[in-house]
């Protein structure tokens, strides 16, 4: 492959053996080209090789791969292999690779880095990163960073070595990015178009976010190949627990905002499903490119067909404010359809939605519709004004009525696609690190993020399967 270098499972190269014996002398970071020196450990998710689909000044081209041998890092290594060989604006990274058994130890030891990657088995995703910060080692991590109570509670003792070591341990919130989403939350915060936020009820929430994904699709214009560990609940995590991660984050970035979140206080599960997604043994094979089911699939095989634990609801509280999250998962979607997404925040004088259906060709759109009591002329007047104050981040916004309703037009340029948010958020830690510090309130509610998943998959597990 152009641009990898392979170590051998006994010791680094020659010319790299100094490099990787020495631990970075520096804690800090002054945004200097090359300073930031990426590893990547046993990167078995998609995401990790996302976060190097562009090149960044600040990050030295060389990566250090740590990994088991096996098929999860050489896909990997063709995702960084296809970036670096595109025609458009190809990247240079040069992939130093080692495989051995000894992976884990052997980074930790040697940390020819000083920024850890991390996409892969979420079920040892916490020790992992637990044992990067012990070491010293700043860490971005794909979500979640804990899929259980158990794993949770080392969270919250690797957020406290993090401090402890100054390191940064920050996860990679891409949904934050999407352009609906940040636009729900800017016109939200406008209290002559939005009201205030109401609270609702359990049976009717303020805040509804439902997110429906598949199993099979496409990423960076190939067929998505998923590693058998990723259909095991155990070692991926339920869905509750999984891609409800994004969407706590949106709703506590929608409540509270850029402020600390105590669990204690401010949030109170009220409900909590969980049901599994059928895949035939034939569907199973098209997306693992497997013929059978490995041994520790096996407790999840009935008749041939795989029950898979993708699907969750949850009901909570946050300050107050009623909210209700679901995740669904299928196998594919029909033709011609995508993922879909849906949200709601409902306001005193209007609501904020976004819809990602067939109306709207599976792209996400936004809208807003007014309450009854409030005129058409003045609500027009409001949004106009509404849209105009975020014109200087946000150019060429505009307003089209939409039966009932009214959809905020967004220019095609604000659509960067699922894929480029990796970039944004990655831009957004080199920040953090030149700074030498996250915000409080991102350390705050990242916990209370997982501690309302984690909460949540007890109870949904209390309650038993509810489909």
């Amino acid at each position: 492959m152009k641009n990898l270098t392979l170590l051998t499972f006994v010791a680094c190269a020659s010319a790299v053996a100094v490099s990787c014996s020495q631990s970075p002398k520096k804690s800090r970071f002054d945004g200097s080209a090359g300073e930031v020196k990426l590893m990547t450990l046993d990167p078995g998710h998609f995401h990790a090789a996302l976060v190097q689909k562009n090149m960044y000044p600040q990050v030295d081209p060389d990566v250090y791969v740590f990994a088991p041998e096996g098929e999860d890092v050489q896909m990997h290594l063709g995702r960084i292999e296809n970036y670096n060989t595109r025609q458009e604006n190809p990247t240079t990274w040069n992939e130093i690779v080692y495989t051995g058994p000894d992976f884990y130890e052997k980074m930790i030891a040697e940390k020819p880095g000083n920024v850890l990657v991390l996409a892969g088995n979420n079920g040892k995703k916490t020790d992992y990163i637990k044992g990067a910060v012990e070491a010293g080692i700043n860490v971005l991590s794909d979500k979640p960073m804990a899929i259980d109570a158990a794993n949770y509670r080392k969270l919250e003792e690797a957020f406290a070595a993090a401090q402890k070591n100054g390191v940064l341990l920050y996860d990679i919130m891409t949904e934050r990015y999407e352009v609906t989403n940040a636009l729900q939350r800017e016109l939200a915060n406008i209290p002559e178009l939005f009201g205030e936020l109401q609270k609702g009820t359990p049976e009717d929430p303020a805040i509804t976010k439902e997110s429906v994904h598949h199993f099979f699709k496409y990423v960076s214009g190939q067929p998505l190949t998923r590693p058998q560990w990723y259909f095991d609940v155990e070692q991926q995590g339920e869905g509750i627990v999984d891609v409800t991660t994004h969407l706590v984050d949106l709703v506590q970035l929608a409540v509270v905002g850029e402020k600390p979140i105590d669990p204690a206080r401010q949030i109170e599960l009220t409900g909590a499903k969980r049901w599994a997604t059928p895949l035939s043994k034939e569907q199973y094979q098209l997306v693992s490119g497997k013929q059978t089911y490995p041994d520790f699939l096996t407790k999840d095989v009935e008749n041939d067909t795989l029950k898979v634990y993708a699907n969750g609801e949850i009901d909570y509280k946050l300050d107050g404010v009623n909210v209700r999250v679901v995740v669904l998962w299928n196998f594919m979607a029909p033709e011609g359809a995508g993922d879909t997404h849906y949200s709601v925040m409902k306001g005193s004088n209007a609501d904020v939605m976004i819809r990602q259906g067939a109306e709207q060709g599976y792209k996400p759109m936004l809208y807003v519709a007014k309450k009854s009591g409030v005129s058409d002329e003045e609500f027009e007047k409001t949004l106009n004004e509404s849209i105009a104050k975020l014109a200087g981040e946000y150019p060429g916004l505009e307003i089209a009525r939409a039966g009932e309703e009214w959809q905020v037009v967004i220019p095609e340029k604000y659509y960067v696609g699922h894929e480029a948010h990796f970039g944004q958020v990655t831009e957004k830690y080199l920040q953090y690190l030149v700074e030498g510090k996250l915000p409080e309130w991102e350390i705050a509610n990242m916990k209370a993020k997982y501690y309302t998943t984690t909460k949540a998959l007890e109870m949904a597990k209390a309650a038993g399967e509810t489909k």
